[in-house]
């Protein structure tokens, strides 16, 4: 006793002070050695995000461009020489064998489709990003407005560039729709000679001709099948879901003091080790659900519509729900088995390393998460293919159903959710045993 108490009342040191030469020895090395852990981590988990970026421009082509040319192929508008469809396939094959960096177009024969809304019913259900349609009443509308005078002729009824911007914002507005724009120019720059040669051929006076039908002649119009809207949408399918991870990932530091009175000793027997598994396990699904509901609650103050009614495929419309009424409930049950999914995978890490090595499982799986979900796949290096299977890939894939109507594989999405919900539970007694095989010897 008489030694704790000259030990307690040891007067302070300056650092450098003889007596602590030990012990400055045993924090230099301690401070060395989690810095260096710390600084390989960075290096080895921020290297997974960057790398999904990386090579981006080099893989453009795997972004998928039909370009369908129907002019004059179809009745009644059939006609032996067109001059629309040819202007802008021949503009695409210009591009093709650039040699530069472009989308990946490919030049497809109307007899694969023989409707319009066939090719757009392929960019709905996502075969490829986008598609140019020439109408096939491209060329007859045209010579008719010139021939009849029509002035009510539209030029951008020419050809019809189809997207559903709702699938991925980014990857449209960064990419596809700026390579549409340089699609576009070249087949002006195409059709304008072509145009010019048979007006002056033509023995009509230019002056009685609607203006429009002289310059430009033809036009683009988008047809955006699922708009990504309303703004207020962004949050519930992209950076808010990164609080879905957190929200998930301290379920267990604030609950585990909980449930750890059942195992200790005292005036009550303690719980058999089955039975305070089988409560965790419960009790936090139970968690998951009130949590998730508040969190979808979010989205719904703020007036994210969830109770517009479904519309055709290949009919634009912004923000069609496809489930109707009900689909704010299935909005929530999607994060309540996505927080799960999320979740019991963290705390199963967390059991195994401890704290405060677990935050850097949190810190790797935002990461890998954020990488394989916020960013095209199809655009990063092959390697990050195993970001298809990753939760929150499926859950924004599903989100985007739910909320803008885009094509479905909700049935899939749930199912892989399913699964790492599953095999999290099937680890989960080991790393519970593990977590107390540590604790029985002290080991943090």
């Amino acid at each position: 006793m008489q030694a704790d108490k000259v030990d307690t009342d040891q007067p302070a040191v300056s650092f450098f002070d003889p007596a602590l030469k030990d012990l400055r020895r045993r924090v230099y090395y301690q401070w060395s050695r989690t810095v260096f852990v710390l600084c390989v981590f960075v290096l080895a988990v921020l290297s997974i995000f960057w790398g999904s970026q990386h090579r981006t421009e080099a893989n453009y082509p795997s972004l998928k461009v039909w370009v369908v040319d129907f002019d004059g192929q179809l009745d009644p508008y059939r006609t032996g020489h067109p001059i629309v469809g040819p202007a802008v396939t021949n503009a695409t094959t210009q591009i093709i064998h650039s040699g530069g960096l472009h989308l990946g177009y490919e030049i497809k024969s109307a007899s694969e489709f023989q409707d319009p809304f066939a090719v757009r019913q392929a960019v709905y259900d996502e075969h490829v990003h986008a598609a140019v349609i020439i109408n096939p009443n491209a060329t007859t509308l045209l010579r008719d407005a010139v021939t009849t005078g029509n002035s009510s002729y539209e030029p951008t009824g020419a050809v019809e560039n189809i997207i559903v911007s709702a699938r991925d914002e980014k990857t449209y507005f960064l990419y596809v729709l700026p390579d549409l724009a340089i699609l576009e120019t070249m087949a002006l720059a195409q059709f304008g000679p072509r145009w010019v040669h048979e007006l002056t051929a033509q023995p009509k006076n230019l002056t009685s001709m609607p203006p429009q039908a002289i310059n430009p002649g033809i036009g683009f119009s988008t047809i955006d099948l699922r708009p990504f809207t309303p703004a207020i949408a962004a949050p519930a399918v992209t950076i808010g879901l990164i609080y879905l991870i957190i929200i998930a990932f301290f379920n267990f530091p604030f609950l585990m003091p909980i449930h750890a009175q059942f195992m200790r000793p005292g005036n009550h027997p303690t719980l058999k080790i089955p039975h305070w598994l089988l409560w965790r396990i419960l009790s936090n699904i139970a968690a998951y659900f009130f949590l998730s509901l508040f969190y979808s609650w979010v989205s719904l103050a703020f007036q994210i519509p969830f109770n517009n009614p479904p519309a055709p495929d290949t009919i634009p419309v912004a923000n069609p729900n496809p489930y109707g009424r009900g689909s704010f409930v299935v909005f929530w049950m999607l994060n309540w088995v996505g927080m799960a999914a999320l979740g019991f995978p963290c705390e199963n890490m967390a059991m195994v390393l401890g704290f405060p090595w677990s935050s850097f499982f949190l810190i790797f799986w935002v990461i890998t998460n954020v990488a394989t979900a916020f960013y095209p796949i199809e655009l990063a290096p092959g390697f990050y293919r195993w970001g298809y299977a990753w939760p929150l890939h499926r859950i924004v894939e599903a989100l985007r159903t739910i909320l803008f109507g885009t094509h479905s594989r909700i049935g899939l999405d749930f199912a892989v959710l399913f699964i790492w919900i599953a095999v999290s539970l099937a680890f989960y007694p080991f790393a519970s045993w593990f977590m107390r095989w540590k604790m029985k010897r002290g080991w943090n």
